[in-house]
């Protein structure tokens, strides 16, 4: 009896001491998040400074193809819908519906990346606007870059999570790595909003 009792209190203290070291990663995760939205800010504001030295090169008029942008904002937003519905999934204990949702948002986020890869290509190679032609360039490829490097990252973050949701089922650390994820993906999702309004939508105004 005094056994049995020893047994419990000891797996109560195992399972506070894994509810502790997982909050302890989710408070590092809000930490890294902060020093991101740090970074983007400065981005933000060295692309402010610098959108209107053209340097005699292209304008943002010139270079921007709006019903392309208007896709890639189409299909991220929709992302950020399909990864809100894989952690509907898991709160119910749905495995099926975790996965499926996430294999959805893995595959329109790649199709966002497809997309600003060929955007930054035909940028480079047919009108001859690379990082270096003018300050306003340089801006512009430092702050969308950094985003699409974010988005990449996240993706192959998502695809290891699916692998390992497949092997370990929903368990207290798989549900954190999810639901952490999600909350990356929805703050790539307001990035991009700043980033369409501030370097699209007042580029070709």
């Amino acid at each position: 009896m005094a056994h049995a009792a020893a047994n419990g209190g000891h797996d109560a203290h195992a399972h506070d001491h894994e509810h502790d070291h997982e909050s302890l990663k989710t408070f590092g995760f809000w930490i890294f998040l902060i020093t991101d939205v740090i970074l983007f800010g400065s981005l933000f504001a060295t692309y402010m400074v610098l959108h209107q030295n053209t340097n005699g090169g292209p304008t943002p008029e010139e270079l921007f193809k709006m019903p392309g942008i208007i896709a890639e904002t189409f299909i991220l937003l929709t992302s950020s819908f399909t990864s809100g519905l894989a952690v509907l999934g898991m709160n119910k204990g749905n495995m099926k519906q975790l996965i499926g949702w996430l294999i959805v948002t893995v595959i329109l986020g790649a199709s966002f990346v497809g997309l600003e890869v060929t955007e930054f290509i035909t940028m480079v190679n047919h009108e001859g606007a690379s990082i270096s032609t003018s300050a306003f360039l340089s801006g512009f490829f430092a702050l969308v870059g950094t985003h699409g490097l974010h988005v990449s990252v996240g993706l192959i973050w998502m695809i290891g999570l699916i692998l390992q949701l497949r092997r370990r089922g929903i368990t207290a650390v798989t549900k954190r790595k999810v639901e952490i994820i999600s909350l990356y993906w929805h703050f790539l999702d307001v990035v991009w909003i700043f980033v369409f309004t501030i370097v699209y939508l007042m580029g070709v105004m």
